[in-house]
């Protein structure tokens, strides 16, 4: 399995769901960077509050990093992998189940889905908060909110105008909305779908402020392409948009197209549809890009899958704890991700 991300800046994720611990090991990050603690201790327990204490192996002294790789871990507890015994042999619907079945020839650990577990995410919320007080230091933040769950729909950030201050305040929160009203709508949905032992999806839309022009490059090097490869490496992402995303499909030219103007002696965008992307390269605008998170497929109900080993058809009841929509908890793990990306661009 390769769980590695990046070229300036190398992410390595390890671990299983069950297993002893999970952790990552960052590689060429910059000596003298002092870390505020408290921040990333916030960052993960926006993720999961009050269960992922990470505990630094190497690469800070005193908080501050040395230079060499940093290593982390998070101890696994509370695990009761007995719930998942089934899952040997009747692989769960829209998980990865089956097909990594095929492809480790059942030496897979399924225990809490294993290496591809939404466990996993916790390394990228470490790796991100990280990477977002790097950030910080270049004028850069980064920051998110629950744009959509299920059919409620949160007020949208104006992809022209965009402040620092409302990114942070978007990542202070737990469940990270613009609006109050739609803040309480999703919640009321979310438990709608907990009551129906069903779950829900949903859109996160992310912004960084303070990029300078021309980070990134064109074909295969593109803003786009960079922070797409990482945001598809968390568990249950289906689709990435910047900008106006699939919205330009209903434009013409002249609606679509960012004009220039001059303001306060700077050249600047009158509009920002390209989510701050042109070219594959940052255009100096506000970064804006969506992804969506598909309902969580570990839902209580009974299902349809087929055994594994004597090929008939079975109802498949999945046991244990499983959160009926995990897209508040993936806020972070998008923010980590997008801020990663970046800085391994900028570096």
């Amino acid at each position: 399995m390769s769980s590695e991300f990046g070229r300036n800046i190398r992410l390595s994720v390890f671990g299983e769901s069950h297993g002893e611990a999970i952790g990552c090991v960052i590689d060429g990050l910059p000596a003298g960077i002092r870390l505020d603690m408290d921040k990333i201790y916030s960052d993960m327990a926006r993720r999961a509050p009050g269960k992922d204490i990470p505990h630094i192996l190497s690469g800070v002294l005193d908080n501050v990093t040395t230079g060499a790789p940093l290593a982390m871990i998070i101890e696994n507890t509370n695990t009761k992998s007995g719930d998942y015994a089934n899952l040997m042999t009747l692989p769960r619907p829209s998980h990865s189940d089956y097909p990594a079945y095929v492809k480790y020839e059942g030496n897979n650990d399924v225990r809490g889905g294993g290496h591809f577990s939404g466990r996993l995410t916790a390394p990228i919320v470490f790796a991100g908060a990280v990477a977002k007080q790097i950030l910080s230091l270049k004028g850069v933040t980064v920051g998110a909110h629950i744009a959509k769950i299920a059919d409620v729909q949160d007020d949208m950030l104006d992809k022209n105008n965009i402040s620092a201050e409302l990114l942070e305040n978007l990542s202070s929160q737990s469940f990270s909305t613009i609006s109050a009203v739609s803040h309480e709508r999703m919640r009321a949905a979310i438990e709608c779908a907990r009551l129906e032992q069903d779950s829900v999806g949903g859109v996160i839309e992310c912004a960084a402020v303070g990029l300078p022009v021309g980070v990134g490059a064109n074909i295969f090097s593109t803003v786009e392409g960079h922070l797409s490869s990482i945001l598809f490496g968390i568990p249950a992402v289906k689709g990435v948009e910047f900008g106006a995303g699939f919205d330009f499909a209903d434009m013409t030219g002249s609606q679509a197209n960012d004009a220039y103007c001059v303001k306060d002696g700077r050249i600047v965008l009158k509009t920002n549809n390209n989510g701050g992307v042109l070219g594959g390269m940052t255009t100096g605008a506000p970064l804006v890009l969506s992804v969506v998170i598909k309902p969580t497929p570990s839902i209580s109900k009974p299902q349809q899958s087929v055994n594994l080993q004597t090929m008939e058809e079975e109802t498949l009841v999945i046991k244990g704890r499983h959160d009926p929509c995990i897209v508040p908890r993936a806020v972070p793990v998008v923010e980590g991700a997008v801020a990663f990306g970046l800085l391994d661009m900028m570096m």
